[in-house]
């Protein structure tokens, strides 16, 4: 069960205080004491400080079952727009865990990384996605929210090569029970939830003076061309917990017969789950981290690998159609959110910055891929 924080009481802070005064713990976390000098937090991390002030928390401390004294070390894993992640070695199980913190929500919550915990709870009995172990959204003594969840094994996906396995795994999340009372956050009318999102996205480009006037004029006209399809599609016949963003990196394929995992639910929805599949199979999507645009051949087996692998857990009839109207609207999706972080990008001060994402804004934003993405979506009406 994942703990979440309690704000800290005077008890806890004189529990805190009596426990370095005990001496140090014998056992386990011996085996994995970092060598001496090296510091709790990468030297590069600018919140280092205050997390080495978080982490010896009590409360902290006792939700995850560490001992007292800090003895365990946190490296750098993975970052993306809004999260950086580290790793670290609880020193009594001796499980590797990741210790996430978030820097933004682009969904706008207050309480971002507990709706991702959330999500991950009701998950959980999917054995696809990481378990949440603790999760503190109150910012009260970081202003970033926190995460620890289970580290989970695998390799980065391969499109040539893993997409019946990306297939299989979607369709276990997808078929994950997921109960009334949820507290996902559910699009009525799922396309022009996605529109709406690409237009607030697109208004932040449209409005700065830094953005070229040409390039306003072709987002402008692919999103009308957009609004025409808005109705494409009624209410889902069937809803899941979706991912809503199923970019290659989000996936851990393992090897030899071992599971191959989704993570990163950031933007988690109860929605249709033919959303995930166009998301997934969108140019816009797999040639984000890769130079990969899928064929349609290559499409088809997916979604026939996905319906296999479902095997009457839910209706999936009618999911090759929706699909279809999806993928083109994901790509405005992606047009516009590449627009949006083009302006993001250019201002001062921005806490995560890739250098890959930024190379790749540029290529989204080229006229040549501008002109593919709008005959993708005139062919779709």
């Amino acid at each position: 069960m994942m703990k979440r924080l309690e704000e800290t009481t005077v008890e806890e802070t004189k529990e805190e205080q009596e426990k370095e005064k005990k001496p140090k713990e014998t056992g386990a976390e011996e085996q994995y004491r970092p060598p001496c000098g090296e510091p709790l937090w990468p030297l590069q991390e600018a919140l280092a400080p205050q997390l080495s002030a978080y982490v010896k928390r009590a409360n902290y401390r006792n939700a995850l079952g560490l001992p007292g004294e800090v003895t365990e070390r946190y490296r750098p894993l993975a970052q993306g727009e809004y999260n950086k992640n580290y790793w670290f070695i609880h020193p009594v199980t001796g499980k590797r865990l990741v210790f996430r913190i978030n820097f933004g929500s682009q969904m706008h919550l207050e309480r971002q990384i507990e709706y991702e915990a959330h999500a991950l709870e009701l998950l959980s009995s999917s054995g696809r996605t990481p378990k949440p172990l603790y999760a503190d959204a109150s910012r009260s003594v970081l202003s970033n929210g926190v995460m620890v969840m289970e580290y989970l094994p695998g390799k980065a996906l391969d499109y040539r090569r893993h997409l019946l396995q990306a297939a299989e795994c979607l369709a276990d999340v997808h078929s994950t029970a997921i109960p009334a009372d949820h507290g996902l956050i559910a699009p009525k009318q799922p396309l022009r939830a996605i529109l709406d999102e690409c237009e607030e996205m697109a208004r932040i480009f449209m409005e700065s003076s830094l953005a070229p006037e040409d390039k306003k004029k072709k987002i402008r006209r692919l999103l009308d061309l957009g609004w025409k399809s808005a109705d494409a599609l009624g209410e889902p016949p069937v809803r899941c917990c979706i991912n809503t963003e199923l970019n290659s990196t989000n996936f851990l394929v393992g090897e030899d017969g071992e599971e191959t995992y989704l993570i990163d639910w950031e933007k988690p929805l109860y929605g249709d789950p033919a959303q995930d599949l166009g998301h997934f199979l969108a140019p816009t999507t797999t040639f984000w981290k890769t130079d990969v645009i899928l064929e349609s051949r290559e499409m088809e087996d997916f979604v026939s690998g996905y319906i296999r692998r479902v095997n009457g857990r839910f209706d999936t009839e009618g999911i090759r159609e929706r699909t279809r109207v999806y993928i083109p609207v994901t790509c405005l999706r992606g047009i516009s959110w590449c627009a949006m972080a083009w302006v993001q990008y250019r201002q001062p001060g921005k806490a995560i910055v890739n250098e890959t994402t930024a190379k790749k804004l540029e290529a989204y934003l080229d006229d040549g891929f501008l002109e593919q993405i709008e005959r993708l979506v005139q062919a779709a009406r």
